[in-house]
This record gives structure tokens, C-alpha cells and sequence, in this order.
């Protein structure tokens, strides 16, 4: 017959291994997971500490950046509304000045005419009673 203790003790080393790979497999895995707890219990307690009093301040920053853009908005259409309100205005004082001078000139030009009208009947009168010169080129 065949001698299979060599066999049989090579076989009982290769299952005493397998369970020995099993039980590191299964210690690295609790390990894996006891390591994995404590870094999300280390994320958790660095957001709360750090993170979340960084995040409150930016969200009032942020507010307050809001209130200033909403602020200077405002602002910005109430200076767009004076200026265009006093352009209106110039324009309209303009046009004023402009058709008063118009007037005032009308006046002006109206009596220098008449002056000249007076004057021309005043001198237009002594000539017609003197002799009329002939137009040139006619006969």
C-alpha cells in the first residue's frame, strides 16, 4: 500500500494556512472598517469645527455683498434718474434761451427795419421830387 501520511500532512499544513489566510483576511477587513469610522469620525469633527464656522462666515459675506450690489443698484438708478432729469431740464432751459433770443432778435431786426423803412421814405421822398435817372440800357 501506498504511505499518504506525507500527503495527509501536507494537506492538514495547506487547511491550517487557508484558515490562517481567512482569519488576516477577516482582521484586515475589521481593521479596514475600524480605520474607516475613524477617519469619517475625523472628517466629521474637522467639518464641524473648521468647515461649517468657515461656511457661516462666507454665507454672511456673501449677504452682506448682496445687500452692497443691491444698495449700489439702487443708488445707480436714483443718480440715472437725477441726471437724466437734469438733462432734461438744460434742455428745456436751452430751448427757453434760444427761443427768447429768436424773440428779442425779431424784435430787434423788426425795428431796425422800420427805422430803415422811415429813413428810406424820409430820403426816398426828397428824390422823387427831383428828375428820375433813366435805367441804364433802356431807351
Amino acid at each position: 500500500m501506498v504511505d499518504l501520511s506525507t500527503t495527509n500532512l501536507l494537506l492538514g499544513i495547506m487547511a491550517v494556512v487557508s484558515v490562517l489566510q481567512g482569519v488576516v483576511l477577516i482582521g484586515l477587513g475589521v481593521g479596514g472598517f475600524i480605520a474607516y469610522r475613524r477617519v469619517m469620525q475625523l472628517v466629521t469633527d474637522l467639518e464641524a469645527r473648521q468647515v461649517a464656522p468657515l461656511r457661516e462666515k462666507v454665507e454672511a459675506i456673501l449677504a452682506d455683498v448682496q445687500a452692497v450690489t443691491s444698495r449700489v443698484t439702487e443708488q445707480t438708478q436714483r443718480v440715472d434718474h437725477a441726471i437724466s432729469g437734469t438733462i432734461d431740464r438744460v434742455d428745456e432751459t436751452a430751448e427757453r434761451v434760444k427761443d427768447s433770443v429768436v424773440d428779442k432778435m425779431n424784435s430787434a431786426v423788426g425795428v431796425f427795419r422800420g427805422v430803415r423803412a422811415a429813413i428810406m421814405a424820409v430820403l426816398g421822398s426828397d428824390s422823387r421830387h427831383g428828375p428820375s435817372a433813366p435805367a441804364a440800357g433802356r431807351p
